[in-house]
């Protein structure tokens, strides 16, 4: 009875969200507690949403705190020097260009925000794509790749802020064993970005391309960016976060904190544009901040009333028992094409829980579902349901049909070379 009735409250929620009858912040939160109700468990529904929120609430707080620090960094151009730099190195070189596009897409999509991310590589490297007649193409495909890999990684990002939250998991845990595939995979999309230069190349007109090598000799292509001392402040304190993330010196909802406090103070000293600058931020963490919270409402529900242990269970009885070890890699695949027509909030919160409920019946540890879920992301971004890549879209003027023609073989490419990267790291295990 509880088995039936969790996959008709997760079909229900998948329905209800992917044909937009309801928005997932809603869905969510009803579908679990309409299920309890029917389970005759109404009594219990304040105890089981606590015990939730319990679970989530620090995962919600490094949300905040990662999206504003990284927001500021924006605001105060920290990125923008080195998009300058790379138009300096790239000295009119399709190929230059092209990787750095690359480059420029793997360090913007930090801040976990697909639609900012997205804004600042157009504003870049359009302008210079459309001025030598480089496909556009390139440039969202190497964005959306970026993105996927980068943003859908990292414990701030919105698809692994799902997973930690639905999977109650420790964010520095399961971050610190994918640093490893993450940066192996942006080099291969670098590599990629390397292969379409070349290709590009040799379709360029040669006197549009002397042209724009003149004027960045000249130093005519863009204006310079004074990098005074907070520049240098900004970018040693974000290295030095990356490194105390990485020594896992503290929790990262911790150092986050600090580090938005002490940027805060030393970039904007005025109390009322401090005040200014949280609200803009607000609004790319709050949407993000409430699905979290409705996530520990829905597994809250879920686990306590025992629904997610029977759909396991169920789950389990047809698997054959020799195959239980290999659940993360099938996760890791399965996550490819449920990532690229599901939407992030369906397949978090409505598969990613059943599995790794199965996978704890063999001993495998919820972090390796987390982490095997994630790869996904990269066709995720790609895919239809993914919101900034209709705002991608619009800005380099192109079509999803041809935009997905184009980029899906890319996407396949390295989704694949990122399993199997996180298999030979060990960040999820065949056995």
């Amino acid at each position: 009875m509880l088995a039936v009735l969790g996959f008709a409250t997760l079909g229900s929620f998948m329905l209800l969200v992917m044909r937009k009858h309801l928005s997932a912040f809603t869905a969510i939160m009803l579908t679990p507690i309409a299920a309890a109700l029917v389970a005759g468990k109404g009594t219990e529904l304040g105890d089981m949403i606590m015990n939730g929120l319990d679970t989530v609430a620090p995962t919600a707080a490094l949300l905040l705190f990662a999206v504003l620090y990284f927001g500021l960094m924006m605001e105060v151009k920290l990125f923008e020097p080195v998009c300058q730099a790379i138009i300096r190195l790239s000295k009119g070189d399709p190929v230059r260009i092209v990787v750095g596009t690359a480059v420029l897409a793997l360090l913007v999509a930090l801040d976990g925000d697909g639609t900012t991310s997205y804004m600042i590589i157009c504003s870049a490297f359009l302008p210079i794509y459309r001025r030598l007649g480089l496909n556009p193409l390139i440039l969202a495909t190497l964005a959306t790749m970026a993105l996927g890999t980068i943003s859908g990684t990292t414990p701030w990002g919105g698809a692994a802020t799902r997973g930690i939250s639905v999977l109650h998991l420790n964010a520095t845990e399961y971050f610190v064993h994918m640093i490893g595939p993450m940066a192996l995979t942006s080099l291969a999309i670098i590599a990629v970005a390397y292969w379409l230069g070349l290709r590009e190349r040799h379709k360029i007109d040669a006197e549009k391309l002397a042209a724009f090598k003149l004027e960045i000799a000249s130093g005519e292509a863009f204006e310079p960016v004074k990098a005074g001392w907070r520049m240098w402040f900004n970018t040693a304190l974000t290295l030095l976060l990356m490194v105390l993330l990485i020594l896992e010196v503290a929790d990262l909802l911790v150092l986050f904190m600090v580090a938005f406090v002490v940027a805060l103070l030393v970039n904007i000293r005025v109390i009322a544009e401090q005040q200014d600058l949280i609200k803009r931020q607000a609004a790319n963490a709050v949407p993000v901040m409430i699905l979290v919270l409705a996530a520990g409402v829905f597994t809250g529900i879920m686990t306590d009333s025992g629904m997610i242990k029977a759909m396991a269970d169920a789950a389990l009885s047809v698997v054959p028992e020799s195959w239980g070890n290999t659940i993360p890699l099938f996760t890791a695949f399965l996550a490819l094409p449920l990532g690229f027509f599901m939407s992030n909030d369906a397949y978090w919160f409505g598969v990613v829980p059943v599995l790794a409920e199965s996978a704890a019946q063999y001993g495998i540890d919820a972090n390796q579902i987390a982490r095997a879920g994630a790869i996904g992301q990269i066709l995720h971004s790609m895919g239809p349901t993914s919101a900034p890549l209709w705002v991608l879209l619009g800005l380099v003027k192109a079509e999803l049909g041809d935009f997905q023609k184009y980029a899906l073989r890319w996407g396949i490419l390295v989704s694949l070379a990122y399993v199997l990267f996180a298999v030979i790291t060990g960040a999820v295990s065949v056995a």
